[in-house]
């Protein structure tokens, strides 16, 4: 009002009035200088302590963000956290308002280089570290109990290099699991998975250079050596035509036998993994043996007849047989059927498939004819692109043989200023020359397994 009134504003009144006129959001402060040229530091130096709200200004309960978690063999699990608002003080007990658990603050300190500083309070706006948490991790929020607040976390972008991983030894292999889930404490953009179809521990992480600083980490802080190597492929296997065959499991050799015998109809269904179905007239087959029947299929399927992959899109049906009233067994009948399996998936056209991967790939718009071109030599099929600023989307299919080392393959294509990633789309047949290439790798990995 002295404003429109013809009166002039003290530089005071106009401090004041902007100070809180920006901390209300309202106004936006732009100043034109040159770092380079050291031009307007001072002055933007200046306006930082005249015109913004220190956070005392608006201070509310406590409330602090755990940015970064490390694991120090020494030391323990170290929390480092920027308080947001309110105090963070030593000797309190806190709330965890994301794992919903109560944690007892000991010791909070301030690190300065290689030393470290103990305080009793953290203010609103610094950051200090906090030893020894049970629960807490990155991107947790600790707060006051009765006043929770949940603070935004850290997007941490998805890992899309994968290899696996295996101890050099027996003394690491005893190791090794502590470690790495130490390290993933801490490395939020890594990944660990025990993959039982492949037999294999796979770890994902950003690039070729991020995986090896975890493996340096690894022998240095632990003294645990990994031994590297390319994911094996979850292959299946299918059959494409119908066959009806017998399954026959006859042993004598003093006192009871074995007697178990089936005719089973083996033929696609590809909607289903596995469906077992029943057509027995007349009591062929005791009713009692059919859960024997369908446990032996279920068995034979995780070993398929062409590379030992498990089998998939089929259907089962016990249609005819026979019994011994004395010799037959639930075991017979489990036999006779892992028989007829083998021999039925055999004579149906069976067939190896992989796994295919929708992708998406994101990259300046001058490498997007690079993106098409690569894709072709993967066995990969284009679906389209989209135009997003100076940026162009690629979307495609691609085995996912052709893709666990994608990663790589981006980032020289467009000096990594490319991303990508990529989900489960579906099983397809493996061409006949790569099929065929699999199966021989698959039967000589076999081998040299029995040999051991």
């Amino acid at each position: 009002m002295k404003f429109l009134e013809g009166e002039e504003l003290t530089p005071n009144e106009i401090r004041d009035g902007l100070k809180k006129t920006v901390a209300l959001g309202k106004a936006v402060l732009v100043l034109a200088g040159s770092a380079t040229k050291n031009t307007g530091v001072a002055q933007l130096l200046d306006v930082i302590i005249n015109y913004l709200p220190t956070p005392q200004e608006n201070e509310g309960p406590m409330a602090a963000l755990v940015f970064k978690t490390i694991a120090d063999p020494f030391v323990g699990k170290m929390n480092f956290l920027k308080v947001m608002s309110g105090k963070f003080k030593s000797d309190t007990i806190v709330y965890n308002s994301k794992k919903e658990k109560n944690e007892k603050i000991g010791n909070v300190l301030f690190v300065r280089g290689k030393n470290t500083v103990q305080t009793d309070v953290v203010n609103c706006g610094d950051m200090a570290v906090v030893v020894k948490l049970q629960d807490t991790g990155t991107g947790d929020t600790l707060c006051d109990k009765d006043k929770q607040v949940v603070l935004e976390g850290i997007d941490f972008p998805t890992p899309t290099l994968t290899v696996a991983i295996s101890p050099k030894s027996k003394n690491d292999e005893d190791k090794l699991g502590d470690a790495v889930s130490k390290l993933l404490e801490e490395d939020q953009t890594m990944r660990v998975e025990k993959n039982t179809e492949i037999k294999q521990t796979l770890l994902t992480g950003m690039g070729e250079l991020h995986i090896n600083i975890m493996v340096e980490k690894l022998k240095r802080r632990y003294g645990v050596d990994v031994v590297l190597a390319d994911p094996r492929v979850p292959y299946r296997e299918t059959i494409r035509s119908k066959v009806e065959v017998e399954g026959k499991h006859k042993k004598q050799s003093g006192g009871r036998g074995q007697y178990g015998h089936v005719w089973i109809r083996f033929e696609p269904n590809p909607e289903e993994e596995f469906t077992f179905a029943e057509e027995v007239f007349g009591g062929s087959v005791p009713r009692q043996y059919f859960p024997a029947v369908e446990k032996g299929l279920r068995e034979a399927i995780n070993d398929g007849v062409l590379a030992g992959f498990p089998t998939t899109g089929l259907k089962a049906t016990l249609y005819d047989g026979s019994y011994h009233n004395v010799d037959s067994s639930e075991m017979a009948f489990k036999i006779a059927a892992h028989l007829a399996f083998k021999k039925g998936t055999m004579l149906a056209k069976p067939v190896l498939l992989e796994p295919i991967m929708n992708v998406e790939v994101r990259v300046p718009e001058n490498n997007m004819g690079d993106i098409i071109s690569d894709f072709n030599t993967k066995r990969g099929r284009v679906l389209g692109t989209e135009s997003e600023g100076k940026q162009t989307i690629v979307k495609a299919t691609c085995p996912l043989s052709e893709m666990y080392r994608y990663a790589i393959d981006l980032k020289s294509i467009t000096q990594g200023r490319g991303s990508f990633k990529m989900e489960f789309s579906s099983y397809e047949e493996v061409p006949g020359r790569q099929a065929e290439e699999i199966i021989k790798k698959a039967k000589a990995e076999a081998e040299a397994e029995k040999e051991k």
